[in-house]
């Protein structure tokens, strides 16, 4: 079955070992999706399936056919970067910029989590509506590593856009 890609239809790849990771950089050259740690344990790797965040080095290519994936390249709308792209320049919120793909995806499925009540380690309520105040993003935001220190920004960022 076809994957769906940055709303395309894709083929799946031919070995069914093969990473949703390396079938993003080395089958469709969508290169945007990092190679960190190849564990799940730096989240560059994030993309969106469904509008949830994954770590795309931990997945399957065949687990998601016919689910809609998409990469940091499938943010952007009619040449417009997505709002949270443009807060990353806007505010600093990268350096080096090898973590910022995954950061951006993942702050995307983070809000999205959010807005249905998901609640993370800092919930005291299970039951309210989450609020995400700056500490709230750092801990849901967790996951994903800057080696670089734009943490702040990063932050900023999020706040200035998704969690607003």
């Amino acid at each position: 079955m076809p994957l769906v890609v940055n709303g395309m239809e894709v083929p799946a790849p031919a070995d069914a070992r093969t990473s949703l990771l390396d079938h993003l950089r080395e089958g469709l050259h969508l290169t945007g999706t990092k190679k960190g740690c190849n564990q799940g344990a730096c989240g560059a790797c994030t993309v969106l399936v469904d509008g949830e965040r994954i770590l795309s080095c931990l997945a399957l290519a065949v687990q998601y056919d016919g689910r809609r994936i998409t990469t940091v390249e499938g943010l952007e709308e009619d040449g417009e970067l997505h709002p949270l792209q443009a807060a990353f320049i806007e505010h600093d919120g990268f350096q080096c910029g090898y973590c910022t793909p995954g950061q951006i995806c993942s702050a995307i499925g983070m809000a999205a989590e959010a807005r249905r009540g998901v609640p993370s380690y800092l919930s005291d309520d299970l039951s309210a509506d989450v609020t995400l105040t700056r500490d709230e993003v750092q801990e849901r935001m967790s996951g994903n590593l800057c080696r670089c220190g734009a943490h702040n920004g990063i932050i900023d960022a999020i706040r200035a856009t998704v969690a607003a």
